[in-house]
């Protein structure tokens, strides 16, 4: 067994100050709590700073250009609202623990978040107002203004504090989560190839390295050998005092593990299980209570219940809506397809839906009436396409008709695009996590598609890409997600590029 605790360098440094500074630099330092808990406060503060000076601001346009004197409460009830903003705001991020230094560091959507509580913080505000009838105390105007030029200042300050806090906690500053590694060899070259401890927000001050257990040998000696491994390890945690130890030993190790976990349970140090190749595949691995039963979650389903009724509410609305606004397009189209070429209006093809279950999506016809054939993807320049059906496929008009499959509940409004059942069992042999895009509804447009990539796919590499960005929807999902979608499937030109 062998341990790495302190850099190279310090090797080569004589006995002086530099060595010094590097020995102090490992050891822990008293200031570095204060120093976290009062970043965690500042971000905490800017909050409420930004929500005060929001307020004060609004309440003097208001004031300056309705001519207002007198106190500000009085006409306005700014900073009445500022302070029931400001407390749920405070309360909410205090109970998710958004102001953890952990939680900062963390590569999480902060700015979602932030923008989640800044709405929610406003619904709570109005239902008070409702039901205490006290709506009428407050001006509409300051209000409007409020919330729309607080939801910018409050984002732009969190990105901020976002920077100031990870220039701050560097693994050199001294102020990060100082760990000690255990593990196999290997498995301690296969955290390094998958994790970056600076950009964890994490000072790595030492590694100790299990040596490998002859299974075939005598069992007191191998007994012997992780006794004197793990003593030697626990000594070397003891001096370094970490604040946390991380065991990347691998599950199939169970008894290896079970020693490890009594050992250093006896140090003042948080202990971590984290087997390698487990935790690399599912970086979000959790515990999670099922009844009375609990478990490590390693997916959770793509949609709880609140979520699914907020999409489909959605979805059903703005079908509803498009196809009424639309029908006289429908007309118009129909008409020019039934001019341009023999055959019906819509085309109908079997696709996989939600849990791979098959249905009928609805196209306007584009390409020529055929018998039934094999299935074969429409190309650039494909021959198969009538004139007005190229103009349809460029437009992304020839999707229109989807609406229908909306309101049946075969498809959504935005996921991953639907492909026909021979490209479904082809790609799904082939490429990796495909089928995940079928744990959600098909959509009429999606995060690939506003992104370019749609139309042919000649390579496996096309499919990938598509596949990685449906996947990056599925676990990002949020309301305000689908709707940019839906604008960027309108407004950016990315979305009509590379149609056939």
């Amino acid at each position: 067994m062998f341990h790495d605790r302190i850099p190279a360098a310090l090797e080569k440094l004589p006995v002086s100050r530099a060595r010094h500074d590097v020995w102090a630099a490992l050891l822990p330092r008293r200031s570095r709590t204060a120093f976290r808990i009062g970043l965690s406060a500042a971000t905490a503060i800017a909050d409420i700073l930004v929500i005060v000076s929001v307020a004060a601001g609004i309440d003097a346009a208001y004031r300056t250009a309705f001519d207002v004197t007198g106190p500000v409460a009085g006409h306005s009830g700014s900073f009445e609202l500022a302070a029931l903003v400001a407390l749920f705001v405070l309360l909410t991020n205090l109970v998710r623990e958004d102001y953890h230094i952990e939680t900062l560091l963390a590569r999480r959507p902060h700015l979602r978040r932030a923008t989640t509580v800044w709405i929610g913080a406003w619904a709570v505000v109005l239902l008070i107002g409702f039901a205490t009838k006290t709506t009428h105390e407050y001006s509409r105007l300051v209000s409007l203004g409020m919330f729309a030029g607080g939801l910018p200042a409050m984002l732009f300050a969190r990105a901020t504090m976002l920077r100031l806090v990870r220039s701050a906690a560097t693994s050199t500053s001294g102020n990060t989560n100082r760990i000690h590694l255990v593990g196999y060899e290997e498995d301690i070259a296969r955290f390094y190839a998958h994790n970056d401890p600076e950009a964890l927000g994490l000072r790595v001050i030492g590694t100790s390295y299990l040596r490998q257990v002859d299974p075939t040998g005598d069992a007191a000696a191998r007994h012997a050998q992780r006794s004197e491994d793990l003593d030697l390890a626990v000594s070397v945690v003891r001096f370094l005092r970490p604040d946390d130890v991380f065991i990347l030993l691998p599950w199939s190790d169970a008894s290896d593990i079970e020693r490890c976990i009594d050992a250093f349970l006896r140090v003042p140090a948080a202990l971590h299980l984290r087997p390698g190749s487990v935790m690399d595949r599912f970086p979000d691995l959790a515990l999670a209570r099922v009844g009375r039963l609990l478990g490590i979650n390693i997916g959770r389903r793509p949609l709880q219940a609140g979520e699914l009724f907020l999409k489909r509410s959605l979805d059903l609305t703005l079908a509803l809506i498009a196809l009424v606004l639309l029908s006289p397009l429908f007309l118009v189209v129909a008409a020019l397809i039934k001019l341009d070429s023999p055959g019906p209006v819509f085309f109908r093809q079997r696709r996989y839906g939600f849990n791979q279950q098959p249905f009928g999506v609805f196209k306007f016809r584009s390409m020529k009436a055929a018998p039934e054939e094999v299935f074969k993807q429409a190309t650039r320049n494909d021959s198969r396409i009538t004139p007005i059906g190229r103009v349809l496929r460029r437009s992304n008009i020839d999707e229109l008709p989807q609406l229908i499959n909306v309101v049946l509940g075969e498809m959504s409004l935005v996921g991953p695009r639907p492909h026909a059942l021979a490209h479904d069992r082809s790609f799904e042999n082939r490429i990796a996590l495909y089928a995940l895009r079928h744990n959600v509804m098909p959509g009429i447009t999606g995060w690939a598609q506003v992104n370019g990539l749609r139309g042919e796919t000649l390579t496996d590499l096309d499919m990938q890409r598509r596949v990685q960005h449906d996947l990056h929807y599925i676990d990002n999902w949020s309301i305000w997600f689908d709707l940019r979608i839906l604008f960027m499937t309108v407004f950016s030109p990315r979305a009509y590029e590379n149609a056939c």
